[in-house]
């Protein structure tokens, strides 16, 4: 089957983009690095209560229906319960799944001090058994992450477990996005620097991969518009895509689909973002309008609000306060836009 993904990569490839094919991504993955925490909040109650993990799919239940996003990125024991009922049936988003994860995302285990120490590969997910059935069930899609410490020995590491994921993968006809963190412990460079380190990592580590193996897209931090201008200019054969990092204000949320996508990033891969926001599905037609060029980022806060206020939920933040940009990355930028 034909998804919308497949349209939109085929569209950007041919040099057709347009403000509509920008990708959206939903990361529901979150239970393979955190534990209790992972599903988010039930807002509809007070005071707010944590989602059970039946809640969490019957959110993403919704989110399938609703049809905005274009990927849903689950863990493969979620995606096996989305499969029992049938939800991505008949449906045009693309499943996938964790391939693996880097012990920084382990951070979100509460008392553990993980993060203390560079990351580390892990990889648990069972590909062959993702692909058994696709595309009746399962998925031929995964996401691979790395992160770089500036460590011979951990890098080196790194490398070859991508190495050996890739040759999985090419045994098993299974695709793959490559994400690329920021590295999870200062290693004595500007933020400036931190672009520049992440995006030579990612030239060299893509080198030596035969086009067979290399992945759809590439999933990074948006370290400012110098870097992502500097990636999305380098290589017209690489997508790139961003991921949302921490949850921020709603305004952080919108503004970063737009600076992202004004710098060359062609997807939005947001987790938190879209998963601790009062109205999950509200805020999704909102990203979609921003990135369709239909609406800019602060009148869709205040549109996002007017929407909580119409559902009777209390909002996270007051509209002032939620109309204010805090991540730093994001702030320059968005000045000369004004």
């Amino acid at each position: 089957m034909v998804t919308r993904l497949d349209r939109k990569l085929a569209n950007i490839r041919a040099g057709r983009y347009k403000p509509t094919d920008f990708v959206i991504a939903d990361a529901k993955d979150s239970d393979v690095g955190a534990g209790v925490t992972a599903t988010g909040f039930d807002y509809s109650v007070r005071p707010p209560r944590r989602r059970s993990r039946q809640e969490f799919i019957a959110q993403i239940e919704e989110i399938i229906k609703q049809d905005i996003v274009d990927i849903m990125l689950v863990s493969q024991s979620n995606l096996d319960l989305l499969d029992e009922r049938g939800a991505f049936f008949g449906s045009e988003m693309k499943p996938a799944i964790r391939g693996n994860l880097e012990t920084m995302c382990w951070g979100a285990v509460r008392h553990g001090v993980y993060t203390q120490k560079p990351s580390a590969p892990f990889r648990d997910a069972n590909l062959s058994r993702a692909i058994a059935n696709y595309p009746t069930r399962g998925t031929d899609l995964a996401l691979y992450s790395v992160s770089f410490s500036n460590d011979v020995e951990l890098d080196i590491r790194t490398l070859n477990a991508f190495a050996e994921f890739r040759a999985e993968a090419a045994r098993t006809n299974f695709k793959y996005f490559y994400e690329v963190f920021n590295p999870s412990v200062d290693i004595g460079l500007s933020s400036e620097q931190i672009g520049e380190f992440v995006n030579d990592n990612i030239i060299k580590s893509l080198a030596s991969v035969p086009k067979a193996e290399r992945p759809l897209f590439l999933k990074t931090p948006y370290n400012g518009p110098k870097a992502m201008e500097e990636l999305a200019n380098f290589d017209s054969e690489l997508i790139v895509g961003v991921l949302g990092g921490g949850a921020g204000t709603t305004r952080d949320t919108f503004e970063l689909v737009a600076q992202s996508q004004r710098y060359g990033a062609r997807l939005a891969l947001f987790g938190r973002k879209i998963n601790l926001a009062e109205a999950p599905l509200h805020l999704i037609v909102l990203m979609r309008a921003v990135a369709d060029g239909t609406i800019g980022p602060e009148e869709a806060v205040r549109a996002y609000h007017g929407d909580l206020q119409k559902l009777g939920l209390t909002p996270n933040r007051p509209l002032a306060d939620d109309r204010v940009i805090t991540e730093d990355v994001l702030t320059v930028a968005a000045a000369k836009a004004a």
